[in-house]
């Protein structure tokens, strides 16, 4: 093997600083490239913001004015109640003035003629008069029975402000919708109410249901019977003292038999409470959700049409996770209470919140 000699050694140096410098090179080339495309999606990022913050305050003032809208003519329509009740109980009183008025000139007329023949002090003359006396009183006594109706002022006090509010839910859209679930989708050991709004895990054996299809035959769950392929809709689940359960929203089409992976790949839309009080949307993996305090009410809002499926804490409308997809066909509400346990532990059902007003 030949010898490194000593003229070769600079040589070999130069090549290794050579070989060092390129690696630097692209060692920057890369970090350059890396850069580059960080700054161009910040910058996009930074366009679609500015362009979001836009469209927001555009929602948010759309939002805001039809709601003063709507309070400017419930008060104009409130007001022009008011002056009716007010006109009409006006024209009633002045109506019943003038009436009193004419039949106490009547009865002071009689008290005139009584008292004038009370005075009388001859004998002969008081009683030639008797004759005339009921002809002359005839139409001048009346009884007052004075009736009346007291202005309608409760219907403009009291709780106004709720009053007005309640008023005005028939106009908000979207509030509450009033879901059912779909018996026919529901687990053997899942038992609904007789009004199919609420649902609670049954510790006896499996109800003797007829199979198909559309049922669940693993996973403790049930659909809602309406399907969504567009629009906007909201509805309110309540979760109070339960240790476990899964919300949301899965394909229509999504298959229904065996062990079931709750994500989006497989068609579920869902958050999870897992572990006692551990929050997570049934991301790939789990996103763990940040809730500070025990949720009573989650609250649920899909627009379809432009991909959103939002979960908030229904009891102060906060925000706790979003999912941004592209659906493919119809959806339908998605439930499952969870497993109770013979220690007591999530016995509680799964209840559809429907605000009636």
């Amino acid at each position: 093997m030949p010898r490194e000699t000593a003229v070769d050694q600079p040589w070999m140096g130069a090549l290794r600083s050579w070989r060092e410098l390129k690696e630097q090179l692209q060692a920057l080339q890369d970090s350059e490239r890396e850069h580059t495309e960080a700054l161009q999606l910040l910058k996009r990022q930074l366009a679609e913001t500015k362009s979001s913050t836009k469209s927001l305050r555009t929602t948010i003032g759309e939002a805001f004015e039809r709601l003063h809208r709507l309070l400017r003519e419930r008060q104009k329509a409130m007001l022009e109640e008011l002056e009716a009740d007010t006109a009409r109980t006006l024209t009633d009183i002045e109506q019943k003035v003038q009436r009193y008025s004419q039949q106490l000139r009547k009865v002071q007329e009689g008290a005139q003629i009584l008292q004038e023949r009370l005075a009388e002090t001859d004998r002969h003359t008081f009683l030639a008069g008797m004759a005339s006396l009921s002809e002359r009183l005839k139409g001048k006594i009346h009884e007052t029975n004075l009736t009346y109706e007291d202005f309608p002022t409760s219907k403009y006090t009291g709780p106004l402000q709720y009053t007005i509010w309640k008023s005005l839910f028939q106009d908000i859209h979207p509030v509450p919708a009033a879901l059912t679930l779909d018996p026919g989708t529901a687990h053997q050991r899942l038992i609904l109410s007789d009004d199919c709004t609420i649902v609670a895990y049954g510790n006896l054996h499996p109800q003797p249901l007829q199979d198909s299809p559309k049922r669940f035959d693993v996973e403790v769950s049930v659909l809602g019977s309406e399907a969504f392929s567009s629009g906007v809709h909201y509805w309110e689940v309540v979760v109070a003292e339960k240790t476990q359960w899964v919300i949301g929203l899965a394909h229509e089409a999504a298959s229904r038999k065996g062990s079931i992976q709750i994500q989006p790949s497989r068609g579920f839309y869902c958050i999870v409470m897992h572990d006692g009080n551990q929050y997570s949307a049934c991301t790939e993996p789990w996103t763990r959700l940040n809730v500070r305090d025990k949720l009573d009410k989650v609250g649920v809002f899909l627009d379809y049409d432009q991909g959103l499926l939002i979960f908030y804490n229904a009891d102060d409308m906060s925000w706790l996770y979003t999912f941004r997809e592209k659906f493919p066909g119809k959806l339908c509400s998605y439930f499952s209470p969870g497993q109770s346990h013979a220690n007591g532990k999530n016995v509680q059902p799964l209840r559809i919140n429907t605000v009636r007003i």
